[in-house]
């Protein structure tokens, strides 16, 4: 699929008002797609994210033997096949940009007797997928061909008998853990990951909201073991998506740093292994008011009342990462505009996102007249209660590159652009519309 490269510039404005609901959460929209495929008869997804890379997701897993049907705005139907009986794909299995659904669908195919060619788009093409491979093979999958350094296009040979093992991850990667139990699932025994930080836990959650047998202990000073009860019959669930906080997370630092805004972010999943950036806002002395906190769909949401404030810098934890990953360029937009110097400590797992977030960010500060320092795997911002903006940021494929420094152009002193807009609609299609909503300036 070719994506139109476009510009598009961020001017400051006005005070941001107004309510807004974000997209639905990206990762337990994927997951829900896939537990549906690996259950006999009917899931019910309402909220579902209609971005670009869960498409790519609910195609694969009609090519893999499911019925997928939408019926209307977020709402969908699938009709699944049940664990151990997919069908082997005619055609190359395409994830677009998604590196979450190539994955866990990783995952999937490796614990199948079938064969799949598994791809992507130029971006994706460039992401190293050895790590999730590695306990794959461990588990009897076979790599039958892989581009350099384990990535795609690969063709997985998946297994009947997936071997149980105890799986060590080196880093906390919920993409990971996730391919493992879910290649664990048509195993005859129990299948067990360790991982040394706790990750998101959403396909732990959403494994025994489908009727799997999973276990979580703690394991080490800050780690879990869960362990996963293999061959289930999986029962279709009605999910309903809550809100991303991934997404959320634009319009929770533009109310921020725009002077005088007053917003309102409607049903955000407060899910504590998600919600880094919250507190990390909140240590900086963010003027954010959580309100009607409730469960949807298996998770906490609330919504936030999210005013102006003038923000300090302060020393994010590396132990923070995991519930934070995807917000680290919001946040150091935030950073910019925080008196004083900010800290974001142990961001390794950035360099093999969609692009080397790191020097992506980086280099987009830099750009916007910022000066920030890599030293390691820390990102240092040295933020003002100005910043000068003018610049042009390369977002290199990335969406939530893009969306970061738009959010830094509504409060920069010269209006900020970046060099392509199209992959914004992989995590969130009404991203412009939106904010333009709440009055931000984009042109």
């Amino acid at each position: 699929m070719e994506v139109a490269t476009s510009r598009l510039t961020a001017e400051r404005s006005g005070p941001l008002a107004g309510r807004i609901k974000p997209p639905g959460d990206k990762s337990i929209s994927h997951r829900a797609l896939i537990l549906g495929l690996l259950s006999v008869g009917t899931t019910e997804i309402t909220g579902l994210l209609e971005g670009e890379d869960v498409i790519h997701t609910a195609k694969v897993c009609g090519a893999l033997g499911a019925r997928v049907e939408r019926l209307a705005p977020g709402r969908w139907r699938v009709e699944g096949c049940g664990i151990g009986s997919l069908l082997q794909p005619e055609e190359t299995l395409d994830f677009g940009n998604s590196g979450t659904g190539m994955r866990l669908m990783m995952g999937v195919v490796a614990g199948h007797p079938i064969t799949a060619t598994l791809d992507g788009d130029a971006s994706l093409r460039t992401r190293p997928m050895r790590r999730v491979l590695d306990p794959l093979m461990m588990m009897g999958a076979q790599t039958l061909s892989q581009a350099e350094g384990g990535r795609c296009p690969i063709i997985l040979k998946g297994t009947a008998e997936p071997i149980p093992i105890v799986y060590k991850s080196p880093v906390a990667s919920a993409q990971i853990k996730s391919a493992v139990l879910l290649a664990g699932l048509n195993s005859p025994g129990e299948t067990s990951v360790i991982e040394p930080e706790a990750s998101r836990d959403h396909t732990e959650k959403m494994l025994r909201y489908f009727g799997a047998a999973l276990k979580v202990e703690p394991f080490g000073e800050n780690g879990r073991k869960i362990t996963l009860q293999g061959r289930p019959e999986l029962k279709p669930a009605p999910v309903a998506v809550p809100g991303d906080p991934s997404s959320a997370a634009f319009a929770l630092v533009a109310a921020t740093i725009v002077e005088n805004s007053d917003i309102v972010i409607e049903s955000m999943m407060m899910n504590p292994l998600r919600t880094g950036l919250l507190t990390t806002l909140l240590e900086m002395g963010a003027d954010i008011e959580i309100i009607d906190r409730r469960e949807e769909g298996g998770e906490e949401v609330a919504d936030l009342r999210v005013r102006g404030a003038a923000l300090k810098g302060v020393d994010v934890p590396a132990a923070r990462a995991p519930s934070m990953i995807d917000e680290y360029p919001i946040l150091a937009v935030a950073a910019s505009f925080a008196r004083g110097q900010t800290r974001m400590r142990g961001l390794g797992e950035l360099r093999v996102k969609e692009s080397d977030r790191l020097e992506a960010v980086a280099a987009g500060l830099r750009a916007c007249g910022v000066d920030p320092q890599i030293i390691g795997d820390d990102l240092i911002v040295e933020g003002g209660a100005e910043v000068s903006g003018g610049g042009l940021v390369a977002t290199h494929l990335d969406h939530r590159i893009a969306m970061s420094f738009l959010i830094l152009g509504l409060a920069a002193q010269k209006p900020v652009a970046i060099d392509d807009v199209g992959m914004i609609a992989t995590s969130f299609p009404d991203f412009r519309a939106q904010m333009e909503s709440l009055g931000a300036r984009f042109s």
